[in-house]
């Protein structure tokens, strides 16, 4: 592998399958086979998922919700998946945990840096749950925070087009993919890689960010080993 020690981000909604809500037992099977052939190499993985499948706290006080209820209620869901994840890759033959950013024991443990990075080191997939712990952040700003903070050597962002577009491909027959890109040049071209603060945090302590389908077989593996299938962005 390329990396020893990555930070992998997938999004709620690919754990939901093509509608994008509830659970696919089969994309659950295929990520954790993924990560399972990872790690088998050596590679430390964390992993960061979001919550949208069961529950999106962005633009919930639009529906009347209370924004710090809503961001809370997403922090639950992403638990949820954290959890599912978990079964998968117990059941395809990963040691794996789950780390909460707030404390709900027996559910997961009460996420710390010292602790994780050991887990890590010890060959152990740790699912990092409730994004930041805070309202108001992303699971992509969690991402950025736990890559950096454990010091991973890039951090992967799993979704189901292979890089970064220059408008949505799924909308945009014309779209051009890009092949690598500096932060500056993505803030330039308001590609929208990640939100804003998570995206100033990768730039700023120069953490590279790839973005690949991580719904076809075999391309974590191959990202993690340095192949070019999908969009790298540096500083």
């Amino acid at each position: 592998m390329k990396y020893k020690r990555i930070l992998l981000k997938l999004s709620g909604e690919s754990a939901g399958g093509l509608d994008g809500t509830g659970l696919d037992t089969g994309v659950l099977t295929s990520y954790a086979a993924q990560i399972q052939k990872v790690v088998a190499t050596g590679c430390q993985v964390a992993v960061v998922i979001g919550g949208g499948n069961i529950f999106r706290g962005l633009g919930s006080s639009q529906k009347g919700y209370d924004r710090v209820k809503g961001d809370q209620m997403g922090m639950l869901a992403t638990v949820i998946n954290s959890l599912a994840l978990e079964s998968f890759l117990v059941r395809a033959g990963c040691s794996a945990k789950v780390y909460t950013s707030i404390r709900m024991e027996p559910v997961g443990e009460l996420y710390g840096k010292d602790k994780v990075s050991a887990a890590l080191d010890c060959g152990c997939v740790c699912i990092l749950a409730g994004g930041t712990g805070n309202p108001f952040f992303t699971t992509d700003t969690a991402a950025a925070l736990r890559a950096v903070e454990l010091n991973c050597d890039v951090l992967l962002k799993g979704t189901r087009v292979d890089g970064v577009y220059s408008a949505d491909p799924e909308k945009d027959p014309d779209a051009v993919r890009f092949e690598r890109l500096t932060f500056g040049e993505a803030i330039e071209k308001q590609l929208k890689v990640m939100d804003q603060t998570a995206f100033s945090m990768c730039s700023e302590n120069r953490m590279p960010v790839i973005v690949f389908d991580m719904n076809r077989e075999g391309n974590l593996e191959a990202v993690a080993s340095g192949n070019n299938c999908g969009t790298l962005i540096t500083p």
